[in-house]
């Protein structure tokens, strides 16, 4: 993007202090309810979104063990769908709210960051989908196949389901903080390249610690 288009998010006119608290409270309204709208059309088509998170549990029947138990798990999946769904809304909003009192190399640095930021959120969403969730499905469901047989709640299936998946969008995540460390002069890329074998050692005993199977691909 050019200077000129970055230019022209800025806005000139200096406002007070009380016109910022009002345009934060709008902006902030509007994301609210656009929100709670995608939400709404989320509740709507609430059994196509079950669908969606149960397919990694194939052959698995869940059970409702308590009065309300699938109620309020939808009601939890409502709002992380509707959440997620509407991220870039808010993001939008912040960029929007943030722009103009920032130079341009600010903005030539913060927007590239955000947008990709999300963007790898978003593939670490879809490679634990993919990958990560099927993978420790399996192991467990292997796991004492002959001693026992699996009796889940969909409560429970949804809170692993969630953990994994938020773990690994977080996870995607690392580059960003890589580069915000070292825009920021708090580590200097030599730096990073001299430590590289305690990142791959940390990275190791973190990834075996978060993902529940043994094998490395998923840990990868």
């Amino acid at each position: 993007m050019s200077s000129e288009s970055y230019e022209n998010l800025s806005n000139d006119v200096e406002m007070s202090f009380s016109e910022h608290v009002e345009e934060f409270r709008q902006r902030l309204f509007f994301s609210l309810v656009m929100f709670l709208i995608i939400s709404l059309g989320c509740f709507y088509f609430l059994n196509s979104v079950v669908e969606i998170v149960k397919t990694p549990a194939v052959g698995i029947k869940f059970f409702q063990f308590a009065p309300g138990e699938y109620f309020f798990t939808s009601i939890k999946l409502v709002f992380y769908c509707g959440l997620i769904l509407s991220s870039p809304i808010f993001i939008y909003q912040v960029v929007l709210f943030l722009v103009p009192g920032m130079t341009y190399q600010e903005q030539k640095t913060l927007i590239p960051i955000l947008l990709t930021s999300y963007i790898l959120f978003g593939l670490g969403l879809l490679f634990s989908y993919k990958v990560l969730i099927p993978s420790a499905l399996k192991f467990f469901l292997q796991y004492g196949a002959n001693v026992v047989d699996p009796l889940w709640s969909f409560e429970q299936y949804f809170e692993f389901f969630s953990f994994l998946a938020f773990t690994c969008g977080l996870g995607f995540q690392i580059p960003i903080v890589q580069l915000i460390l070292c825009l920021t002069n708090i580590v200097t890329p030599k730096k990073l390249i001299s430590s590289w074998r305690y990142v791959v050692l940390g990275s190791t005993i973190l990834a075996a610690v978060l993902t529940p199977t043994v094998d490395p691909l998923t840990q990868l």
